[in-house]
């Protein structure tokens, strides 16, 4: 008999990574643990019969600005006769930045985190600059904002790494913006302080798992060098994750190439900022010697598929990563669909329209090598687990002993996946599953939704349709 500290899953199919197995449950002690995948009868005499289901490791969302969940569906027109790109769109998103208090990002991140939670997601990087109040003074509590957000994360139920950005100017030769007074913290030590400040808050949460810190210095753009040498001894002395916006637009590297001579890949490599730590978000416009120059680092990429194209950003080279042994995350970024399933399959699915050609991140086998049908979506799950799991040092991304029971469950009788066998099952999941299909997640042990829904759906929802009511009616 288990002891009673125990709890058993038992599922019709459990994914160890590679495939699906039948037979097999997942057991977890009191803490939410995972202590063993067992076929003991005893242990699937306990079980709690998941039938129907096929369970996963929780999906880990690497990168998100949770605030620019309000506004999702007011920036899909022309403000004039220009072309419609990245920048434009920015300034419309500049507008919402200006609007939120502690208690809107509150809403409006916790929205966003139920969508998440709803979509399997376990764990989330918050790439969060909203610091100072709308006129760019600080809040009595200088972390206000980013407090605000984790207490979201943790009213959902969500792991939270919370990236505190480093934000010293608008870009070479640009002052900040009226919207970007609130993103800006002037001095090295300025930030510093409020991250060892923010770090102490977080100090109970992070011995638990459950929300941690790690540096955020935006972008090359936004943090000149200078800036980015003040911090880095602070960024070595003791691991944490380090992520950075890099490449995501072709006037970013023109950029950097005229204020510094080099790109920004070059830029960081010049002062010694990446290594193993170091998460390169977007990073689409690069070339080889980039590459070669994250590879050689042990650094790794987040793409953001359904961003990059909604902002018509590029395509993530992921087939020149995964060449050079850099592993590629993903991140729902700016929450226009929060769906990491969805961005898992376009990591491919862009490339083939790029390459004219079919799957292209599947491993090449062996002429004598039979059929490897689940090759291409294991990898590209692990993508959506493992992967973030190690750019944001969280403690989930996989079901093995010693993780976290964080988990999420389809159901085997959901229109997308009808049909599929043990064998094919990963694959129907990445290329034709999605939110409709998932059914129950639990994380550290703990359902935070049950049969597709959060307990604190409603209230949730009424929260937020409240903040876009206040934010977008006219006066």
């Amino acid at each position: 008999m288990n002891p009673p500290a125990t709890t058993v899953w038992l599922p019709d199919l459990l994914f160890t990574g590679g495939r699906f197995e039948s037979g097999l449950a997942l057991v977890a002690d009191a803490a939410g643990r995972i202590l063993r995948l067992s076929r003991d009868p005893a242990d699937l005499a306990a079980a709690h019969r998941l039938a129907g289901r096929a369970l996963l490791p929780g999906l880990v969302n690497t990168h998100s600005h949770a605030f620019q969940r309000v506004i999702r569906g007011r920036t899909e027109y022309r403000l004039g006769p220009e072309r419609d790109t990245f920048w434009t769109w920015r300034e419309m998103m500049f507008r919402a930045a200006t609007s939120l208090d502690p208690d809107g990002i509150y809403d409006a991140s916790r929205m966003a985190f139920l969508e998440m939670a709803l979509a399997g997601i376990t764990t989330v990087g918050e790439f969060h600059y909203l610091h100072l109040d709308p006129a760019g003074r600080p809040y009595a509590e200088p972390n206000a904002m980013a407090l605000a957000v984790v207490r979201a994360a943790r009213d959902v139920g969500l792991r939270i790494c919370l990236l505190h950005t480093a934000y010293a100017r608008a870009g070479w030769r640009r002052a900040p913006s009226v919207a970007q007074q609130r993103f800006i913290i002037a001095s090295p030590d300025d930030y510093l302080a409020a991250y060892e400040r923010l770090r102490a808050s977080l100090a109970a949460d992070t011995a638990a798992g459950l929300a941690w810190t790690g540096y955020a210095p935006h972008s090359v753009r936004a943090v000149p060098p200078d800036y980015l040498r003040a911090l880095l001894p602070a960024m070595r002395a003791a691991p944490a994750p380090v992520h950075m916006h890099v490449c995501e637009q072709t006037h970013e590297n023109e950029a950097c190439l005229a204020e510094h001579d080099t790109t920004p890949i070059g830029l960081l490599d010049r002062e010694g900022a990446l290594h193993a730590d170091f998460t390169a978000i977007h990073a689409i416009h690069v070339s080889n010697h980039e590459v070669a120059a994250l590879a050689r680092a042990g650094a790794r990429v987040c793409a953001c598929p359904t961003t990059e194209r909604s902002l018509g950003d590029g395509i993530n080279p992921a087939d020149t990563f995964l060449a050079r042994g850099v592993p590629v995350a993903l991140g729902t970024d700016t929450n226009a669909q929060i769906d990491l399933l969805e961005d898992a399959r376009e990591l491919e699915t862009h490339l083939r329209l790029k390459h004219l050609q079919r799957v292209v991140l599947a491993p090449r086998p062996e002429p004598s090598a039979p059929p490897a049908p689940a090759a291409l979506a294991g990898l590209l799950l692990a993508s959506a687990t493992r992967h973030g799991a190690d750019c944001l040092r969280a403690p989930g991304g996989a079901l093995e002993p010693g993780r976290p029971a964080d988990f999420f469950t389809v159901a085997l009788d959901d229109p997308t996946l009808a049909g599929a066998d043990a064998d094919s099952l990963p694959a129907a999941l990445v290329f034709a599953g999605g939110r409709s299909c998932i059914r129950e997640v639990v994380v550290g042990g703990r359902p935070i939704v049950a049969d597709g829904r959060h307990p604190r759906q409603s209230a949730i929802t009424a929260a937020f349709l409240a903040l876009q009511r206040d934010l977008w009616s006219e006066p």
